[in-house]
């Protein structure tokens, strides 16, 4: 199965389209901004390189900010 994302700054044309989708008997789902975000993070800790570990040290250090 395969999504589509639609986002707008126009509540109203949101709404539009989600009246299309359901007259068209398609099911739709409306996400919020941190539910976008989770989505995103998802997507790139898929895609992250796991063959690689990093010491405990050196992920310190970029917290620090060293």
């Amino acid at each position: 199965m395969d999504a589509l994302i639609i986002k707008s700054k126009s509540q109203s044309d949101l709404k539009l389209v989600k009246e299309l989708v359901e007259k068209m008997g398609l099911e739709s789902k409306s996400l919020s901004e941190e539910d976008i975000e989770d989505l995103g993070l998802t997507m790139l800790m898929k895609k992250s390189d796991r063959a690689k570990t990093v010491s405990r040290e050196s992920v310190m250090k970029k917290l620090a900010g060293k």
